[in-house]
């Protein structure tokens, strides 16, 4: 009887040993490195609980990557491609939901006024949520953008971009200019 309660006092102690998060408070009760050094977040997320992510199927990069190859390369119709019949876009000065053929046109307007564009990846991942209800690849690139007057304009960029089914639902723009050239 002695070994038996010393087993099931021992594998109570091993089990309260993994790491867990409240869900209330966010609080990591131990970390992954079985340290027991807490974490208290400043923040918590509004619509699901910290740690919510998982690294994501590597074929949404790929979806990814190519619509910005082909808008790299004035190719719309690759550009576009991707994306589902309607898009939620969010980018400097707007924030709609619209749909593919109007996405394309802005694309071509775009292309219209455009010599070249160079994007340098700087990196990338996807992601899902531990619930499986959420897939988002984010890229982060510098792009350089000559206008046919010959403007040159150059940006970091950040897109959050949510994948539903395989198309691109949401595309989610964040950029910031360089500052000009001290002469």
């Amino acid at each position: 009887m002695k070994k038996l309660f010393l087993f099931f006092c021992a594998s109570a102690f091993i089990l309260s040993c993994n790491s867990k998060t409240d869900s209330a408070t966010g609080e990591t009760k131990d970390d992954s490195t079985g340290t027991g050094e807490k974490i208290d977040y400043a923040y918590l997320p509004e619509n699901h609980p910290p740690d919510n992510w998982v690294p994501g199927d590597q074929k949404n990069v790929a979806i990814a990557l190519n619509s910005i190859k082909g808008w790299e390369t004035g190719n719309v119709d690759q550009a576009v491609a991707a994306f589902a019949d309607s898009v939620h876009w969010s980018f400097d000065g707007i924030d709609e939901k619209v749909s593919k053929d109007t996405l394309r046109a802005w694309l071509t307007d775009f292309w219209s006024k455009t010599t070249s564009v160079s994007v340098k990846m700087g990196d990338y991942e996807s992601v899902i949520s531990k619930d499986k209800k959420q897939e988002w690849v984010t890229l982060w690139y510098k792009q350089v953008v000559t206008d046919k007057s010959g403007k040159i304009d150059s940006a970091s960029v950040v897109d959050d971009i949510k994948i539903e089914n395989g198309k691109i639902t949401v595309l989610d723009e964040k950029q910031r200019k360089f500052p000009a050239a001290k002469k």
